[in-house]
């Protein structure tokens, strides 16, 4: 079924709190970014067919099995402790959100919007449409004010930092990501309402409203993982951040002190060898390149370096195994990946769990789009606790100060979002 839509805004939101009342969906929104990769500005995922829920150790050959059953879409996510199943490794940090491993789903209904064309596949998508049109939008809740907690205190982050430098003097790693979890226990909000909110603050071209049952993703990534058109994978890792300005030209001077910051570049251009030799493993030979480095661009909280890496996919490689061979992405773990990933075990204080994995979709050509999970609420309603992680990178020539400021910036929309005053 396709149709036009008059009020696609409204339709939108009616769409979503139609989803909200399953007990499981999913709703994309590229939040009018435009992008020659997307398929959609929106997609919504609603009610189970069948799905899958994988542990750590086998996950992806469960999701290739999954993969092989269900040729249409396909949508979910993946934990960033899906390394130890990749490598040799462990994570005994705490986890108090208890999120699957590995959760995807084949929708009963599916709703596809590109500009003011709805198309609805489903077995009864009429009846869909009616329903979500009937959908009367209740008035905003406010998030009530939340306080917060974090794992480390400004001073502990500081010495933390400090000690991650001192394994880069000696050459352990050159660059790596740390991050640091916010959280708040015994707390019972509306998770819709806080997605509405946050996506209306900070629209992204990523943002996920994601509900499996009684645990909520809520997410305003301006990153993509990994995406695969065609036999063409693409992989946009972000480093480099720089807070808005107050005018137009404090703003535009601020991009361009970003664009030629030595620092930022050299972050950048890490993670982009670190992206370029992860995709060497499922490119087909010659293929790998980049084709933007140090692209600036503009999000309503802040500005980002982005860089563009592409390849070939190689003949009978499947989109799981590509996934496989790139996964952790290189923007949060560091480089060399492993002993970077082994170390911020040692010096984080919170399993990442779904934080820095990546959330996204297959579709029935065999492409797909994963995003990058940052910028995210992480809510368990069953025991109220709501979590969000920042991270930042660490070099030789960072400042550990500004590194912390960094996070706090990253964490700035949903702070405002959340009313949240951090207790440390």
């Amino acid at each position: 079924m396709q149709i036009s839509i008059n009020n696609i805004e409204h339709f939108k939101r009616q769409a979503l709190h139609w989803a909200n009342s399953f007990d499981v969906c999913c709703y994309f929104d590229s939040d009018h970014y435009t992008s020659p990769l997307s398929k959609f500005d929106v997609l919504i995922a609603v009610g189970v067919k069948d799905e899958l829920t994988a542990k750590v150790g086998q996950a992806f050959d469960q999701l290739r099995g999954f993969r092989d059953r269900y040729q249409g879409w396909v949508l979910g996510y993946l934990s960033y402790d899906l390394k130890n199943e990749i490598e040799q490794l462990t994570s005994t940090n705490a986890d108090h959100l208890h999120f699957p491993d590995l959760y995807f789903f084949a929708p009963e209904h599916l709703l596809l919007i590109k500009g003011d064309k709805l198309h609805i596949i489903s077995a009864d998508a009429e009846r869909v449409y009616g329903l979500i049109t009937e959908v009367e939008l209740p008035i905003p809740e406010p998030t009530p004010k939340i306080q917060v907690s974090s794992r480390f205190s400004k001073e502990e982050y500081l010495s933390a930092f400090e000690q991650i430098r001192q394994h880069i003097v000696r050459g352990d790693i050159y660059v790596t990501n740390f991050c640091q979890e916010f959280y708040t226990e015994d707390i019972c909000v509306n998770p819709l309402s806080v997605f509405e909110e946050l996506n209306k603050l900070s629209p992204t071209p990523f943002a996920t409203f994601f509900k499996h049952y009684q645990q909520f993703i809520l997410c305003a990534s301006p990153e993509r993982f990994l995406a695969k058109r065609g036999r063409k994978l693409i992989s946009q890792p972000i480093k480099g951040t720089a807070k808005r300005g107050n005018t137009e030209i404090e703003d535009h001077s601020i991009k361009e002190q970003l664009r030629h910051d030595p620092k930022e570049q050299q972050e950048n251009v890490m993670v982009v060898d670190l992206v370029r030799n992860d995709l060497t493993r499922s490119a087909k030979p010659g293929t790998v390149r980049a084709e933007e480095l140090f692209g600036i661009y503009t999000f309503q909280q802040v500005h980002q370096m982005i860089s563009t890496v592409t390849c070939e996919l190689q003949e009978g490689l499947s989109a799981i195994n590509a996934i496989r061979n790139s996964f952790p992405m290189g923007s949060m773990t560091g480089a060399p990946k492993l002993s970077a990933i082994k170390l911020m075990e040692q010096y984080e204080r919170t399993k990442r769990g779904v934080y820095s994995g990546a959330v996204g979709y297959m579709s029935p050509d065999d492409d797909m789009d994963l995003n990058v999970v940052i910028r995210t609420i992480l809510y368990n309603a069953d025991n109220g606790y709501l979590s969000f992680q920042v991270g930042s990178a660490i070099t030789f020539d960072a400042v550990a100060a500004q590194e912390y400021d960094e996070c706090l910036l990253k964490a700035q929309a949903i702070m405002k979002v959340l009313k949240a005053d951090i207790d440390q």
